[in-house]
């Protein structure tokens, strides 16, 4: 099932208000009734992208992440602007790491017409597109699939990233802490993630607004280990965080380019 602009519009405001929004504080800043908000919370509750509580909504606590076809739904156009820069960046014939999630999958489809590329991942729907494109060479690490995340995993898996030493390190995470923490919702997938930052010339972390304060249990690393951050809105504390730091952003709401510096 797909979003409806507002349905995502209400993701991304109650990221922005740290996780908690009455019922009034939506009718009012969508300007509907209060019928049209509850069907909307009644559908993102079903789909677990929102937990209804009394008076309104909050971020879903959860130590697991959502099934990947529920995440494919959420913030399409802003993954899909997000792939794009991403894909704009890539030189010919460079080496890339593409991890685990929805926005590399869309990075792999945004690379679809690239000239030539040599790519790493462990990310099903990432080799099953850029098989679509023979310039493409794709190495897929081997493991144990996990159908609800349509991945390859284990510790073969993880072994097999580390025999490489890739120019680009392309790789989303389950969420962002107020303080700048990369987090991941099992140690499997922070090992994986921690693989592609040890091994890669160049890290790249893609990650939309609503990975903002999205709970998820286990730390990967912290933003500042990042070389360029590729999202689609940057909130202020995570924009106060970089401010010493050296990572390079791209906003693509405002096209925004540049040092955090």
């Amino acid at each position: 099932m797909s979003l409806s602009d507002r349905q995502n519009r209400i993701l991304a405001f109650l990221n922005q208000a740290g996780g908690n929004l009455t019922s009034t504080e939506l009718t009012d800043a969508f300007d509907v009734s209060v019928q049209t908000i509850r069907k909307d919370l009644n559908e993102l509750s079903n789909q677990g992208l929102v937990q209804r509580v009394h008076g309104g909504i909050t971020l879903p606590r959860q130590n697991r992440n959502l099934s990947f076809s529920n995440r494919q739904v959420i913030n399409l156009d802003a993954k899909r602007s997000i792939a794009q820069a991403v894909a704009d960046r890539l030189p010919e014939g460079a080496s890339v790491f593409l991890g685990i999630g929805t926005t590399p999958q869309q990075v792999a489809q945004a690379l679809l017409g690239h000239p030539g590329l040599q790519v790493v991942t462990n990310n099903l729907n990432v080799a099953l597109t850029l098989c679509r494109n023979p310039n493409i060479e794709t190495l897929i690490a081997g493991g144990r699939i996990r159908p609800a995340d349509q991945d390859v995993m284990g510790e073969d898996t993880t072994r097999f990233l580390r025999r490489f030493q890739v120019n680009f390190g392309i790789f989303g995470i389950g969420g962002l802490s107020e303080s700048g923490e990369l987090m991941d919702f099992s140690l499997e997938e922070s090992h994986l993630s921690r693989a592609i930052l040890d091994c890669s010339d160049q890290r790249v972390l893609v990650a939309d607004s609503s990975k903002y304060l999205r709970s998820a249990p286990i730390r990967t690393g912290l933003l500042d280990e990042v070389d360029l951050f590729v999202t689609d809105h940057l909130p202020e504390p995570v924009e106060a965080l970089l401010r010493d730091k050296h990572t390079e952003v791209i906003c693509t709401s405002g096209n925004e380019t540049g040092e955090s510096a």
